[in-house]
């Protein structure tokens, strides 16, 4: 009967850690493009300035939302918001679902 108050507890606490969490994630989704610099990051920028020219830059696979935008909506804060939070969503729903199944996975040895 301890071991279970316990666990019920401990199954508390991950909760309350895991909405927190989902909920800051959430926030910076939204916040970001609006206080995000212009100016392409550390990454984008070394690889202008290393880039061969005689290597092609063009994607093998054009991505959903590039830069973060949506493209019916344009380049706007709110589409980049939009485009972020349907990634983080996503990205939720793979990891808990992931989560699940190796939980399952678990409990059926």
């Amino acid at each position: 009967m301890e071991t279970e108050k316990r666990k019920d507890k401990m199954e508390t606490k991950t909760k309350k850690f895991m909405i927190i969490g989902v909920a800051v994630a959430l926030i910076i989704a939204i916040l970001a493009p609006f206080i995000a610099s212009t100016n392409p990051d550390g990454l984008e920028s070394t690889a202008e300035k290393i880039l061969n020219p005689g290597v092609s830059d063009e994607a093998i696979h054009s991505a959903p939302m590039p830069d973060y935008i949506i493209p019916s909506i344009g380049e706007d804060p709110i589409s980049g918001s939009i485009a972020i939070l349907i990634g983080v969503i996503m990205v939720f729903i793979i990891a808990y679902g992931i989560g699940y199944l190796l939980k399952n996975k678990k409990n059926n040895k």
